[in-house]
């Protein structure tokens, strides 16, 4: 590689060459190369006392040196772990960004998603008390897909907020119409009509636009974290190309690492900030991430010339650089950034019509996690978007059994009854049923639930 090649010469050069010029006015000893070849860690063995002749050497002088193969290549060896090492602790902040902020998002949600499980379990219980805790499982079942979604299980959002309320439906009615029996067809039944009747009023949808929404967002956001954190850790190890480097000491860019992150988190109302225990919002977290992400921009383009700064593997006169053949100054024009440019690179030999695979594949991986977050922002899960709505019972295919007829009501003339026909008890319990979908207690506390934090969060993607 040629950066790589470029350091380990430029460490011969500080290390050998330059200390060997000082040897030839002191009869040829090689006193002070061996000083500096020791200090860097080396044995002796093989440093030479006196000056030898470097015809066979391929990097230091091939006139009389101080220099051997033997050294040539422990040198290079030890400027390669340099470089390495220079590169890695140079895109440690990095990578360690993307790391930690992934991990403290990861918890926030997750917490602030069983705080919500936890405030409806306890509301519940002491609202219905035994009747809750008889059905609570169906509200259990609900978090758990949650989770599992957001932890890249293969749910589908909208197919399971449809069951969740055409099995609370199901509950419901039999609660409510506890004097009759009612078989599994006749609930199944109950269930198809639900969109056409709206027994829970438009609370389903607007619940659904809510939930949806924030949890699209906030896997899709947790996961571009990952994928960023992956694509660092890959990149830093594939690095070529230290370049020449710049003296005009420009800074960073101030944008973010893409653009999608800009504009996409619009400020909210203070009363709507859900806490966790550690006392983090959501909305300082948001922006701390977008702070930190904003050091991204132009990472790696920037990245020789930090190391060649903060390294100190420059030198001020230019007439001492090694300029790949001798030491002296550099003649040839340097090319710019990008691979198409390494073409009149005289330095490097780089076919650019076949590119580094690995490296194609993290520019490929961070296109599609940024198509995702732009899907996200717009609150299309593209793990889903080829499904059909199954939910949907218009027109006039009902689906229903024998047992079901068309023109249904809540109560209907069809369900077998336990004991005597009591007819004004079908009547008034249909009407029940009615009023306490519509604007019951139970229904009330869902909604108070489920989208007072998740709706909180919904508006922090905006």
């Amino acid at each position: 590689m040629y950066a790589m090649w470029r350091l380990q010469v430029a460490l011969c050069t500080l290390s050998v060459l330059s200390l060997s010029s000082a040897g030839e006015s002191k009869a040829r000893s090689c006193s002070e190369a061996r000083q500096a070849y020791t200090a860097k860690g080396f044995s002796l063995v093989n440093v030479p006392h006196q000056e030898i002749s470097g015809e066979h050497l391929r990097v230091c002088p091939q006139g009389y040196t101080c220099c051997t193969s033997e050294m040539e290549d422990k040198l290079h060896q030890q400027s390669k772990l340099e470089f390495e090492n220079l590169v890695k602790n140079s895109s440690h902040n990095m990578r360690t960004t993307f790391v930690s902020r992934h991990k403290k998002f990861d918890e926030f949600f997750l917490e602030l998603l069983d705080n919500s499980e936890k405030s409806l379990n306890s509301m519940f219980t002491r609202t219905y008390g035994k009747l809750y805790m008889q059905n609570s499982e169906v509200f259990q079942d609900l978090f758990t897909e949650l989770k599992r979604y957001y932890t890249g299980g293969n749910v589908n959002l909208e197919e399971m907020l449809n069951d969740f309320w055409s099995r609370l439906l199901e509950r419901m009615f039999q609660l409510l119409n506890s004097q009759y029996h009612f078989t599994d067809d006749y609930l199944e039944c109950v269930s198809k009509y639900t969109d056409q009747l709206k027994p829970f009023g438009d609370v389903p949808r607007k619940l659904k636009a809510q939930v949806t929404r924030a949890f699209i967002a906030a896997r899709t956001f947790v996961q571009g974290l990952m994928v960023g954190r992956e694509v660092a850790n890959r990149v830093a190890k594939v690095f070529q190309g230290c370049g020449q480097p710049k003296q005009s000491g420009v800074g960073r860019s101030a944008r973010g690492i893409s653009d999608v992150f800009s504009g996409r988190f619009r400020p909210y109302t203070p009363e709507e900030r859900p806490t966790t225990a550690a006392g983090t919002s959501l909305d300082r977290l948001v922006i701390d991430i977008k702070e930190k992400l904003k050091e991204s921009k132009r990472f790696w383009s920037n990245l020789p010339d930090d190391i060649c700064a903060k390294g100190k593997l420059t030198e001020s006169d230019e007439d001492q650089c090694w300029n790949s053949h001798t030491k002296g100054r550099y003649f040839p024009e340097v090319v710019g950034e990008g691979l198409t440019n390494q073409v009149s690179n005289p330095e490097v030999d780089v076919d650019i019509t076949r590119p580094d695979t690995l490296i194609r594949q993290q520019i490929m991986a961070l296109r599609v996690m940024t198509n995702k977050l732009k899907n996200a922002y717009n609150g299309n899960d593209i793990y889903f978007q080829d499904s059909s709505d199954e939910g949907s019972t218009s027109g006039s295919g009902s689906g229903c059994s024998d047992g079901c007829t068309t023109e249904f009501v809540f109560v209907g003339t069809e369900a077998p009854v336990i004991g005597a026909d009591r007819s004004d008890e079908r009547a008034a319990a249909a009407a029940a049923a009615g009023k306490s979908f519509s604007s019951g207690p139970s229904l009330v506390l869902v909604v108070a639930a489920l989208t007072l934090p998740l709706g909180a969060m919904q508006t922090q993607w905006r």
